[in-house]
């Protein structure tokens, strides 16, 4: 078979393949290209900390938002919210994950989510996922040692050095709201709308144009037209 033969069979063998796709499920079609991403919930985790980028993620048609919790339970927020995830952390599949996004709270400087995410975590590095932290989630990725090799933030320089002390990256760190390096976005616990604005960047979720009007609404309650 020569090789325009050979191209010629492929093609109608995709064809084929996709085609109960293309013309009885359109929906499918919508669902293969989203972009998933996941958001790690846990008992006290900081809620204020995503409150700005969930309602933006779950209302666009282009992200496949899923919420995780370490078994899979109900788990109760700082702000005394309970939430029933979508799923434990053991039935996320790393290749689905586009954005993989840690939830601050002080769950991680009491060490109660030891182990808990590891695997997760070893599988989406070696496959280059994009990862996002805010606040003490930030001390986790300093202790895997994620943040010597490029530029990031936490809530600030001694506090991420006292939570993690095998972290080496301090000539990289940046003294700033929300930072984004290559896969990472880092951020301060103070600055959830950075932190969102970031992600939004990350996921192709608006212009640039629409992206800084609601950043100054957001942030100065002032609408740009």
């Amino acid at each position: 078979m020569d090789s325009k033969a050979f191209f010629r069979n492929l093609h109608s063998e995709i064809i084929i393949a996709i085609s109960p796709i293309l013309f009885y499920n359109p929906i499918a079609i919508m669902e293969m290209i989203k972009k998933s991403v996941y958001v790690f919930l846990f008992d006290g985790y900081a809620d204020w900390e995503i409150s700005f980028l969930m309602p933006e993620l779950s209302s666009s048609k282009n992200i496949n938002l899923k919420t995780f919790s370490p078994d899979g339970k109900p788990v109760i927020s700082m702000g005394g919210l309970k939430v029933q995830p979508d799923l434990s952390v053991n039935e996320i599949d790393p290749d689905d994950v586009f954005l993989l996004i840690l939830t601050g709270g002080t769950a991680w400087e009491e060490k109660r989510l030891v182990g808990v995410v590891d695997n997760l975590m070893q599988q989406l590095v070696e496959k280059h996922k994009n990862l996002a932290a805010i606040c003490a989630a930030t001390t986790y990725l300093g202790q895997k040692g994620l943040l010597d090799h490029i530029r990031h933030t936490s809530n600030e320089l001694p506090y991420l050095k006292h939570w993690a002390p095998e972290y080496a990256g301090e000539p990289r760190y940046s003294d700033e709201g929300a930072v984004t390096d290559g896969r990472f976005i880092t951020a301060s616990g103070i600055s959830p709308i950075e932190f969102s604005r970031e992600v939004f960047r990350k996921l192709d979720l608006h212009s640039e144009e629409d992206l800084n009007k609601w950043y100054q609404l957001y942030k100065f309650g002032t609408w740009i037209e």
